[in-house]
Order: structure tokens, then sequence, then C-alpha cells
């Protein structure tokens, strides 16, 4: 099912701070001087590489915020796979609009399909297991909420959304604590009965201390997938597994194979190619 489109109070702000951000202090210079203001067009937004797409609704509000007149018709919803010279969608309206907001429209629609076409390359590489794919706070800052959702648009799903989360105990808690047990019995004085509790381990004594303690969720930091398979064994249901560290989509299927319920990437948000999708124009006669 494909992840619900994000609230437009959530996404007009960002796509305002990007159009205001380019259109600086006297706005589209160029397009203004060579465009007259009445003239219309139809343009095509088109894929050039095949993947999966996610961003319309920013892309549309880019336009729109421009020049409400501009009309944006989908073909090919957030999460609908594409092939090279697919039409994604059809805008018509005011060319001025249309030639201002392309950039900024563009950039939001690129990046969030490259995230989206990473995620489902991932997803689909351990579709025989029960391992979910799940991104990180490795995300661009001021664009978490939408390259979160481009994520779940690719089939995988959301870490953190940010430190009030939830508690994850990290190597370095652990080192200024002075140990797993330490770190977790202060943890689990200062939280609240709602709020889960995770703790980053690198071995499997540090495991075994964990959860003997008891935990919510464990980060299987950087173990190879022999070592995943003990811990998954010593955990035993009783607390999430999660593996990280460096996987890409050739190493996944080995890492699911393990058992691990969660695969962690922070690639998918902070290195990812973008999705090449341009912009198309059919001129019309002016008005």
């Amino acid at each position: 099912m494909p992840s619900p489109a994000l609230p437009r109070i959530l996404i007009e702000p960002l796509v305002r701070a990007a159009l205001l951000e380019d259109l600086g202090r006297a706005g589209d210079l160029t397009t203004d001087a060579i465009v007259p203001s009445g003239h219309r067009a139809t343009t095509l937004i088109v894929a050039r590489q095949q993947g999966t797409v996610a961003g319309l609704d920013l892309a549309r509000l880019a336009f729109q915020l421009i020049d409400p007149a501009i009309e944006m018709h989908i073909a090919h919803d957030d999460s609908a796979t594409v092939q090279p010279g697919d039409v994604i969608a059809t805008l018509s309206g005011p060319a001025r609009g249309i030639l201002t907001a392309e950039r900024v429209a563009l950039n939001f629609l690129c990046r969030l399909s490259g995230i989206a076409t990473a995620t489902a390359s991932v997803v689909a590489a351990v579709q025989d297991y029960k391992a979910k794919i799940v991104c990180t706070r490795k995300t661009t800052p001021g664009l978490r909420a939408v390259e979160k959702y481009a994520v779940r648009v690719g089939g995988g799903s959301n870490h953190r959304f940010g430190l009030d989360d939830a508690v994850l105990i990290k190597d370095n808690h652990v080192a200024i604590a002075g140990g797993v047990t330490e770190a977790l019995k202060r943890a689990k004085a200062c939280v609240g009965h709602l709020v889960k509790i995770e703790l980053e381990v690198d071995t499997l004594d540090q495991l075994r201390e964990a959860l003997d303690q008891g935990i919510d969720a464990v980060l299987l930091d950087n173990m190879n997938p022999d070592t995943l398979r003990k811990a998954v064994a010593m955990v035993g249901g009783r607390a999430v597994t999660e593996a990280s560290g460096r996987i890409t989509p050739a190493t996944a299927p080995s890492v699911a194979s393990t058992g691990v319920d969660l695969i962690s990437i922070g690639w998918l948000t902070h290195s990812i190619s973008i999705l090449d999708i341009g912009l198309d124009f059919k001129t019309e006669p002016s008005a």
C-alpha cells in the first residue's frame, strides 16, 4: 500500500523556503525578460531513468505557489515505477510560472524519487526474508520529513524521526555511563513507560549484558552474518533486532538471512543519486 501523502501544512514551508531562495531579491530575471506575460504552455514531466516516483505533491505545490493558474495532471503517482520516456505528469498554464518554478519542483522530485528508488532496490533484495529496511537520522537538514516519506514510498520503514522519539543508547553513551548496565539503568529511571529503549552493541558480551537488564531493541552494529546469526539466536525473540553498518543491496540478503527484524541504512537519505527527471515544453499560441 502506498504511503499516505504528507499534509500540505508540513510541506509548504519547505517549498516556500526553496522558492524564496531561488527567487532571491529580484525574481526570475531571465524568464521575465524573455517570456511574454500572456504566453501559455503545456509541458511534460518525463522520466529519463527507470525508478520509483516520489515527491509529486512538493513539485505541484512549487508550481502552484508561483502561479495558481498552473494545472498539473498526474499520470504516475508516488510509488509508481517508471521507465525512461514515461510521462509522469502534464503541466499547463502560464509559461512564466512554469519556468520560474521548474528547478525547485524538479529538485524535490528528483531527490525524493532517488531515495524511493534506492530504497526499493534494497527492499527487493530482501523480499524473501522478514527483515524490514529502515532509514536513519542521516538526512538533509530541514528535509527529514520528506526524505523519510520517500523511504516509505520506496517500501521501507522509518527509524527515529528525532532525538525525542525513543532512547537509542550508543557507544559514546555507554562509555560516559561506565558500562551497558549503568547506561540502561539511567535511561529506565528517566523516561516514561511508553518510551522504547534500544541499545547499540558491538559484541555478544554486550548483548548478553543488555538482555540480562531487559531491553526493547538492540542495534547490532557492524557484525558479520555469522555473528548476527548468533546474536539473533541469543535474543530469542525477547527484543527487536536491528542490523546496521555499511549494508548495500548486494550484502543485504546475507544480513537478512540471519533472521534480524530490521536493517538500517544511512545512505538511503545521505548519499543516493537523484532520479533523472526532466521537463519538456510544448508551446501553445500566446493568449
